[in-house]
């Protein structure tokens, strides 16, 4: 992604929360204690959560500066605040002190990350898993789109437990109507969701209907029990989590995670830098930081990932619109797992994403 960083405004909070699903990466990535683990940063989350497979390490990369203040300020907030504190700090629940929260966390950041929040007194105060560009997006949705559709009764019922039988009944007698349908292709299209909810230059690569594309993809978990009890979906459709919480702030793994909290090291810069920094790792978690790459980029980037993937490691990563396989590539010591891929993604809450790789290192 040489170029990438210069088209691109990496100084906006794009993401407050990671919209992958932290599951697949522990199941898929077979984690062993003691294994050092590279992960893409974004708001942190999933980074977070592998810390409860007992690594010896996780560095959370991103080149955005930005980012990484967030997950310093995540980090911190786990370490030295109390859990109902934490919960209100972040946003999950509502709180009338988050700035004097983050000024207790003051000894704690660094100077630079402590100016950069204080700075951003509304965002805070608005609880910082609500502030990201993408957080933005889907809040438009379920607050002017949404309700042009569906009643909120109509949205609780279609996340309300019911058998698999009657979640697909209701979703094609009471759903799936041609308003959802029109709007949603809309809402979802290359052009609404490059400005309002990633960037263009994410998108460069797309060359799918992008509305219809996820309409697919969603419609397939809509219809699903998944549905009822998944943390993103509810934020995708109320603009909030309610009662659910992403894996990293689960209270039995929100201990563990705070114990192991200074395993977690951030690091500014591309992937294959932070290889260069901190050396081999048995694991990889890359997000879906391929889609963003032209071929010649990919080609690069995946040979440096792999010289630095120690022999039997696992790499996992999403395609969301861009078909992109490292194992594909010519003359790559890397194979495929199908068969736990295909299981793995067949339960991915992050519904709008077309596959989920896990692939290995030759020995």
């Amino acid at each position: 992604m040489a170029t990438i960083d210069r088209r691109t405004d990496f100084s906006i909070l794009r993401y407050a929360n990671c919209w992958e699903d932290p599951l697949l990466l522990l199941n898929g990535l077979a984690i062993k204690p003691g294994d050092r683990i590279l992960s893409i940063g974004s708001a942190g989350d999933n980074s977070f959560s592998l810390l409860t497979a007992d690594p010896a390490q996780v560095v959370a990369v991103d080149i955005s500066r930005t980012q990484l203040a967030l997950i310093a300020l995540k980090k911190v907030a786990i370490q030295q605040l109390d859990y109902p504190d934490l919960l209100g700090f972040l946003g999950f629940r509502t709180a009338d002190n988050r700035m004097h929260l983050l000024k207790s966390l003051e000894g704690h950041l660094s100077a630079h990350d402590f100016a950069f929040w204080k700075a951003r007194e509304k965002l805070i105060e608005a609880g910082i898993v609500h502030a990201g560009k993408f957080e933005r997006y889907f809040q438009l949705f379920s607050r002017k789109v949404l309700p042009w559709i569906h009643r909120k009764s109509t949205v609780e019922r279609l996340l309300a437990p019911k058998p698999a039988i009657e979640q697909e009944i209701f979703y094609y007698r009471r759903w799936n109507t041609w308003r959802w349908r029109l709007l949603f292709k809309l809402f979802f299209s290359r052009l609404v969701m490059g400005q309002l909810g990633r960037d263009p230059e994410f998108m460069r690569e797309v060359d799918v209907h992008v509305g219809k594309t996820i309409f697919e993809q969603a419609q397939g978990h809509l219809r699903s029990p998944l549905a009822q009890k998944n943390f993103m979906l509810r934020y995708n459709l109320t603009g909030d989590f309610g009662e659910l919480l992403p894996h990293y702030l689960l209270p039995e793994n929100y201990a563990i995670i705070r114990q192991r909290i200074d395993r977690l090291m951030l690091c500014e810069g591309y992937a294959e830098q932070a290889i260069r920094r901190y050396g081999t790792f048995q694991r990889m978690n890359l997000s879906n930081i391929f889609e963003y790459m032209n071929m010649d980029t990919f080609t690069y980037t995946a040979a440096a990932l792999i010289a630095g993937l120690a022999p039997c490691g696992r790499m996992a990563y999403w395609n969301l619109l861009v078909p992109r396989y490292v194992s594909h590539l010519a003359n790559i010591p890397l194979t495929r797992l199908e068969q736990l891929s295909e299981t793995l993604k067949a339960a991915d809450r992050g519904f709008y994403y077309r596959d989920f790789i896990v692939e290995e290192k030759n020995d």
